[in-house]
Protein backbone atom coordinates (compact mmCIF):
# COMPACT_ATOMS: atom_id res chain seq x y z
CA UNK A 1 0.00 0.00 0.00
CA UNK A 2 2.99 2.13 0.69
CA UNK A 3 4.96 1.50 -2.09
CA UNK A 4 1.72 1.80 -4.37
CA UNK A 5 0.99 5.24 -2.58
CA UNK A 6 4.55 6.69 -3.10
CA UNK A 7 4.49 5.18 -7.06
CA UNK A 8 1.34 7.58 -7.11
CA UNK A 9 3.09 10.94 -5.64
CA UNK A 10 2.21 10.99 -2.17
CA UNK A 11 3.93 9.65 1.09
CA UNK A 12 3.45 6.52 2.91
CA UNK A 13 5.06 5.45 6.48
CA UNK A 14 4.87 3.01 9.40
CA UNK A 15 4.29 5.12 12.10
CA UNK A 16 3.58 2.32 14.96
CA UNK A 17 5.13 -1.40 14.19
CA UNK A 18 2.88 -4.01 15.91
CA UNK A 19 2.78 -7.77 16.22
CA UNK A 20 4.25 -8.82 12.58
CA UNK A 21 2.39 -11.67 12.56
CA UNK A 22 -1.54 -10.62 14.10
CA UNK A 23 -1.26 -6.98 14.76
CA UNK A 24 -4.44 -4.92 13.74
CA UNK A 25 -4.07 -2.26 11.17
CA UNK A 26 -5.23 0.86 11.31
CA UNK A 27 -4.79 3.57 8.30
CA UNK A 28 -4.38 7.19 8.66
CA UNK A 29 -4.94 9.37 5.30
CA UNK A 30 -4.17 12.86 4.99
CA UNK A 31 -3.81 15.09 2.94
CA UNK A 32 -0.27 17.40 2.59
CA UNK A 33 -0.43 16.71 6.11
CA UNK A 34 -3.69 18.00 7.03
CA UNK A 35 -7.48 16.51 7.23
CA UNK A 36 -6.37 13.39 9.02
CA UNK A 37 -9.09 10.71 8.79
CA UNK A 38 -8.75 7.31 10.64
CA UNK A 39 -10.05 3.56 8.96
CA UNK A 40 -10.27 0.78 11.08
CA UNK A 41 -11.03 -2.99 9.55
CA UNK A 42 -14.91 -3.44 11.05
CA UNK A 43 -17.41 -6.47 10.55
CA UNK A 44 -20.30 -6.26 7.92
CA UNK A 45 -22.77 -8.18 8.33
CA UNK A 46 -22.91 -8.30 4.33
CA UNK A 47 -19.14 -7.34 3.51
CA UNK A 48 -16.88 -9.18 6.31
CA UNK A 49 -14.29 -6.80 6.98
CA UNK A 50 -14.56 -3.61 5.48
CA UNK A 51 -12.04 0.23 5.80
CA UNK A 52 -14.28 2.44 8.18
CA UNK A 53 -13.43 5.68 8.79
CA UNK A 54 -14.20 5.98 12.86
CA UNK A 55 -12.03 9.08 13.57
CA UNK A 56 -11.76 12.49 11.79
CA UNK A 57 -9.25 15.09 12.54
CA UNK A 58 -10.90 18.36 14.07
CA UNK A 59 -9.33 21.52 13.21
CA UNK A 60 -10.02 23.50 16.08
CA UNK A 61 -8.03 21.29 18.27
CA UNK A 62 -5.01 19.77 16.14
CA UNK A 63 -2.83 17.68 18.52
CA UNK A 64 -6.52 15.71 19.46
CA UNK A 65 -5.70 13.27 16.66
CA UNK A 66 -2.27 12.89 17.18
CA UNK A 67 -2.88 12.32 20.87
CA UNK A 68 -5.54 10.28 19.76
CA UNK A 69 -2.67 7.53 18.15
CA UNK A 70 -0.68 7.94 20.95
CA UNK A 71 -2.99 6.66 23.59
CA UNK A 72 -4.46 3.45 20.67
CA UNK A 73 -0.51 2.73 20.26
CA UNK A 74 0.10 2.63 23.89
CA UNK A 75 -3.47 0.56 24.98
CA UNK A 76 -2.59 -1.68 21.75
CA UNK A 77 1.13 -2.41 21.44
CA UNK A 78 0.23 -4.87 18.90
CA UNK A 79 -1.48 -2.22 16.63
CA UNK A 80 0.06 -0.93 13.33
CA UNK A 81 -0.39 2.79 12.29
CA UNK A 82 0.44 3.39 8.70
CA UNK A 83 -0.40 6.99 7.48
CA UNK A 84 -0.36 7.44 3.64
CA UNK A 85 -0.39 11.05 2.64
CA UNK A 86 -1.82 11.85 -0.68
CA UNK A 87 -4.87 13.57 -2.28
CA UNK A 88 -7.98 11.39 -2.45
CA UNK A 89 -6.41 8.51 -0.10
CA UNK A 90 -9.28 6.46 -0.14
CA UNK A 91 -8.98 4.71 -3.78
CA UNK A 92 -6.05 2.89 -1.68
CA UNK A 93 -8.50 1.48 0.64
CA UNK A 94 -11.96 1.60 -0.44
CA UNK A 95 -13.57 -0.42 -3.43
CA UNK A 96 -13.85 1.41 -6.45
CA UNK A 97 -17.64 1.78 -8.23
Amino acid sequence: MIRAVEAAGGFGAVLHKGEREGGTIIIVLAENGRNQRLFELMPDVEKGRVWTLSKSQVSENPYEFSDYLDRRAARDPDLWIVELDIADGERFILPQG
